[in-house]
């Protein structure tokens, strides 16, 4: 009994502590969802390189789940898939600049030179102390400003960079695939890659571009998964005859969550991503666009 009476009050005392504790707590004022949304915010950084490959003009069903274009389809596996994807406008001249710039300047051809100056992905990276380049098969030399070279096998019409070159981007920012590092890890912040027009699907074959994108690029793809960086592969427009100029585009690299999402997107949406991953102000019509969501783990 007089242990008993002995281990009562240990007891009471006990929980009287865990309540104390409690309604301590519960008068805690909870973390407002601002500094929430701002500690989120800090806890990740921005890849640390994304590589654009632009292709040319094939549609969604075109490319996804066709045999002759096995390398694409295990990266669409891997990465992530969009299955709503689409581009801006025919032809193609038009939506390289809206990729690159956010507007397409008004243009409705492929016609070349043109020159103008306003802000653009290369631009804004720059100001930000990062860096930029783009870099297409079979340009003659950097800084080139021709309209096409090696026999046509170049086209200046799918080269964006170009057409601000002197204004606000340096030539140094426009150079020949030749030049893509071996060492991933020289690569600039982000780039641009533009096969040429065999290897891109324009003139070739399914078949040729996705071997083109397994013999040089899947190098860096295994390297971007342990190295923070990502892949995002777009074509500039579907089928010249779709009404809807559904396109695929996948994104595969370190954080990306695998699988096919619905998620309605265009050349604008990967611009305005880009832009927010990179801290820069949308340029053009991105900046009426939603960044894409869902699909990084950061």
């Amino acid at each position: 009994m007089q242990l008993s009476k002995l281990v009562r009050p240990a007891q009471v005392l006990l929980w009287l502590g865990i309540l104390a504790v409690s309604a301590s707590a519960a008068a805690a004022p909870a973390k407002p969802a601002t500094a929430i949304a701002a500690h989120s915010a800090r806890s990740w950084s921005p890849p640390a390189h994304v590589v654009v490959v632009i292709e040319e003009n094939k549609s969604f069903s075109t490319i996804i789940d066709n045999k002759h274009a096995p390398y694409l389809n295990q990266l669409a596996r891997r990465g992530a898939l969009f299955t709503d994807s689409h581009a801006i406008t025919h032809p193609s001249e038009p939506n390289y600049l809206a990729l690159f710039a956010g507007t397409t300047e008004g243009l409705r051809d492929d016609s070349c030179p043109h020159d103008y100056s306003g802000p653009n992905l290369a631009s804004e990276l720059l100001a930000k102390k990062l860096s930029f380049a783009i870099y297409s098969e079979n340009l003659p030399e950097t800084g080139f400003t021709g309209c096409g070279g090696n026999g046509g096998l170049y086209r200046r019409k799918h080269n964006p960079v170009v057409d601000f070159q002197g204004a606000n981007v340096p030539a140094s920012a426009n150079r020949p695939f030749s030049d893509f590092p071996g060492d991933y890890s020289k690569l600039p912040t982000l780039v641009f890659v533009v096969p040429n027009m065999m290897n891109d699907m324009h003139d070739g074959t399914i078949a040729e571009g996705d071997a083109w994108l397994r013999q040089h690029l899947d190098g860096y793809v295994r390297w971007a998964t342990r190295h923070d960086g990502l892949l995002i592969i777009t074509w500039d427009e579907s089928d010249a005859s779709s009404f809807t100029n559904r396109i695929p585009i996948i994104i595969v690299g370190a954080g990306v969550k695998p699988g096919r999402h619905d998620e309605e997107i265009n050349h604008y949406s990967v611009l305005r991503t880009l832009a927010e991953m990179y801290g820069i102000k949308p340029m053009g019509e991105s900046a009426q666009a939603l960044p894409i969501k869902g699909v990084f783990r950061y």
